[in-house]
């Protein structure tokens, strides 16, 4: 069925700055499917900004409709209580065993950025830790009713070669925490170990419900939030609001480490297409020397162009080209370290399930490749 195009008004008109006089209280009077309205706003992670911006403005909307988005509302309430208690408590259990993590995105996030842990969906809780310290973790959330999720081979690690993340789940209230050793951006993994040799030296705090934790430094909170939003082709609008609110918040931003260090790692193009497409959303705040430097990036400005148009409506299709969306986030350099890669060459269960062969032909999968990612626009 096709989105109906009030509604994609309305959710664009959420991540916007309130406007004056009456142009938000229109954007709602035309809005007919509230369904589909509330439906999409919790599917793009905003509809307890759109609650706040329709209860503030006291507008005219089906009574229905304010309920049910009111239950929603209420319910992420209670689950960003529960995560920013469930998370002070790992906290204290690791430092008490010496133990650095440190929290992204999340209920951190809006807290800092955001100034409401409210604001943002409840979702999961991600911890960053060292890898030396995975054993010792695992160990505390499986004594407060953890199971670990994810398929470990004897010596403790993945089992899956390419994976940073053990994913743990409580049956009693349905939490669910993701430990992370490393941050990646695409498949292959190339150039740069992100983990928390890279954050940690230069963390901040943040106060999360009275108390102090560990936080992002602007810069790499910015470089984290355009790394996992382009990761996932920006298919939802919250984070393109993430981008927003940090830049808000952050008006004496570091540019000009920000833009080094986005080099430096690999991730200049993330960082274009992530301020790019707030730039567009919210026009967020951008220094007009910074701005000029980000537009001067075709494949950027394209890609944010190409996002841009399609979010609401349209989340997850991926921009045409020769080369798949992941590789077009990467620089020249960076492309040839990925194209020329052992990982990237190498076949995986998506090109065996395009075509079947006979073990005798299992070599053919290196050449039906190329040609399977060349139609696979995620790249994957």
């Amino acid at each position: 069925m096709p989105f109906d195009r009030e509604v994609a008004n309305l959710l664009r008109s959420v991540l916007q700055r309130p406007a004056k006089g009456s142009l938000f209280s229109d954007i709602v009077a035309r809005v007919t499917n509230w369904e589909e309205a509330i439906e999409s706003a919790r599917f793009h992670g905003i509809l307890p900004m759109l609650y706040s911006r329709l209860e503030a403005d006291t507008i005219a909307v089906p009574a229905g409709a304010m309920a049910l988005a009111k239950r929603e509302v209420e319910r992420n309430t209670f689950h960003c209580m529960a995560n920013a208690a469930e998370l002070l408590e790992i906290l204290r259990l690791f430092d008490r065993v010496s133990i650095p993590a440190m929290p992204f995105k999340g209920v951190v996030l809006a807290s800092a950025a955001y100034g409401d842990i409210a604001k943002r969906p409840a979702g999961d809780l991600d911890l960053l830790i060292y890898r030396r310290d995975l054993n010792r973790a695992t160990s505390i959330l499986q004594e407060r009713g953890y199971e670990l999720k994810t398929t470990v081979l004897a010596d403790g690690s993945p089992a899956e070669k390419d994976n940073f993340e053990f994913h743990f789940e409580r049956e009693l209230d349905g939490a669910v925490i993701e430990l992370r050793w490393r941050l990646e951006l695409t498949q292959p993994r190339f150039r740069q170990d992100l983990g928390m040799e890279w954050v940690w030296p230069r963390r901040s705090t943040a106060e999360l419900v009275g108390a102090q934790v560990p936080n992002l430094d602007p810069v790499s909170t910015l470089l984290v939030l355009c790394m996992h939003g382009s990761k996932h082709g920006w298919t939802r609008m919250i984070w393109v609001c993430d981008v927003s609110k940090l830049l808000e918040s952050q008006p004496q931003l570091d540019w000009d480490f920000a833009i080094s260090e986005a080099k430096r790692v690999g991730l200049w193009r993330s960082l274009a297409l992530g301020v790019l497409l707030a730039r567009r959303s919210s026009a967020a705040a951008v220094p007009a020397e910074v701005l000029q430097k980000l537009e001067g990036d075709r494949s950027a400005r394209r890609l944010a162009d190409f996002l841009y148009e399609r979010l609401p409506a349209e989340p997850g299709q991926m921009p045409g080209g020769l080369l798949p969306y992941n590789v077009q986030l990467l620089g020249f350099k960076d492309r040839l370290r990925m194209l020329l890669s052992p990982t990237f060459l190498r076949p995986n269960e998506r090109d065996r399930a395009l075509v079947k062969l006979p073990r005798v032909l299992e070599p053919l999968y290196y050449v039906i490749r190329p040609f399977r990612l060349l139609k696979d626009r995620t790249g994957r």
